[in-house]
Formats: C-alpha cells, sequence, structure tokens
C-alpha cells in the first residue's frame, strides 16, 4: 500500500481508505495503485470478509480525476469488479462531494451509505472528457436518472440518491462510518461462499458498459502477457526448442 490509500483490518472488516483530503481525495495515479492492492490484499486476506470503501475527511468522499495530473485514469485498473475481480462484498461510505470517477466507485460497490449532506455530480459533459465506465451506471439505477446525472453535469443531492436505489442508508453528517461498520460486522458473520457466490451470479446478471467489457478483456490479456508460461513461449522461441507451460 502507498499513502493515498490505507488498509486497516481489525474483525474481519478491511476499512480501505482514499487519503488526499487536502485535494478532497482526488484520484491520481498514487491513488489509482494503491486501490487496486487494496482489492487485491482483500481478495488474498483470510481474516478480511468485507470491505469498506470511504474518504480521509467529511468534504468529499472523492472529487475524481486528480485535475493537477496529467496522466489520464485508467478506471480499467482500479476499478472493484474490473481491474480485480472482488469476491468479497464492498461497502461504499460517502461524505460530501462524490464527484466524476468516484462515482464509478461507488456504483461498483454493493452497499452504500451516505450522509445527508452528500452530493453527487459526474460532471465530464461540461469539462471535455470522460472514460466511460460511468455507462454501467444506467444499468444501476433507472434510465432516465443516470442520463440527467452524466449528461446535464448537475448535482444530484442525497436523498435522490437514496430514492433511485443509489444509496442504501442515509444517515446524519458524521455518522457515515458508524452505519457502514454496523453492516459490515452484519455481513462478516455471514457465510463467505454463499456472499462470493451471489457476487459473482449478480454481476453476470447486469449489464456492462463497452468500457467496462473491455476492462474485463484488457483484465484477462494482462494475466497472459504476465505470466511466466508467456515468457516461457518468448524464450522456447529464441532458443529453438519445443516450450514447457505449467499453466502459470
Amino acid at each position: 500500500m502507498n499513502n493515498a490509500v490505507t488498509y486497516e483490518s481489525k474483525d474481519g472488516i478491511a476499512v480501505i481508505s482514499i487519503n488526499r483530503p487536502d485535494r478532497m481525495n482526488a484520484i491520481g495515479p498514487e491513488v489509482e495503485a494503491g486501490l487496486a492492492q487494496a482489492w487485491q490484499r482483500l481478495n488474498d486476506s483470510s481474516e478480511d470478509r468485507v470491505g469498506i470503501l470511504t474518504g480521509v475527511g467529511n468534504k468529499a468522499f472523492s472529487a475524481g480525476k486528480d485535475m493537477h495530473s496529467e496522466a489520464p485514469p485508467d478506471y480499467r485498473s482500479f476499478t472493484p469488479g474490473v481491474g480485480v475481480i472482488l469476491e468479497k462484498p464492498l461497502i461504499a461510505s460517502v461524505s460530501g462531494w462524490c464527484i466524476g470517477g468516484a462515482i464509478v466507485l461507488v456504483q461498483m460497490c454493493d452497499l452504500c451509505v451516505a450522509t445527508e449532506d452528500s452530493r453527487f455530480m459526474y460532471p465530464e459533459a461540461k469539462m471535455g472528457f470522460a472514460g466511460g465506465m460511468i455507462a454501467s451506471l444506467a444499468a444501476r439505477i433507472p434510465h432516465k436518472i443516470a442520463m440527467e446525472l452524466m449528461l446535464l453535469g448537475e448535482p444530484l443531492s442525497a436523498e435522490r440518491a437514496y430514492q433511485v436505489g443509489l444509496v442504501n442508508r442515509l444517515v446524519p453528517p458524521g455518522q457515515h462510518m458508524e452505519e457502514a461498520m454496523k453492516l459490515a460486522r452484519r455481513l462478516a458473520d455471514n457465510a463467505p461462499l454463499v456472499m462470493s457466490m451471489l457476487k459473482r451470479f449478480a454481476a453476470a446478471t447486469i449489464p456492462r458498459s463497452p468500457v467496462e467489457t473491455a476492462g474485463h478483456a484488457w483484465r484477462e490479456n494482462e494475466r497472459v502477457f504476465q505470466s511466466a508460461d508467456f515468457q516461457e513461449g518468448l524464450d522456447s522461441f529464441k532458443e529453438n526448442r519445443p516450450p514447457k507451460f505449467n499453466g502459470r
């Protein structure tokens, strides 16, 4: 992990925090790398059964892309369920602003707790860029509401987000982590194999946007190109010998 994303584990619950409050938890390369590592760590953990994703401070869950970074965001690599197939339940705990790509992170979580003063906004159409992963939102909330959020680029209140199903629990300001922990403790007591199976079945049921589908293909390609078998294929060709593949 790195300082931009922290991982705290206790009683079977992993709290994963975007730790850039001075930048409204904006997503730059360090956050991207930290989140990708966090999902893999959660998957690999023998103790953590559920994760909570949040942002440090109450001003913003995340302001989305770090506009001070010239690197384009690569949501394929760090979006849960795309960059890493997360097998365990993940709860978004939102306070304050949730902007742009941060909404992508929330939509890919299984549950969401938000404070009553939270605001959701996707301003990319006003700014002239977008990655397209957000389009999957149209499969998770009513189509017209998703299009309003994406095309108009105007804030959606926490109450409205709750009404249309983007948020599961609304709480007073400052109480989002307490409520998220309550849900996490209940999930941590459930059967891990059943929850993992239901996550896979739900993921197979919900339609994917073109960018999300491409992200899954990219992940599979990366797995091949980073494998020992790929290197063995290259080495055997150079050495003019039959390859010895081992499936790794």
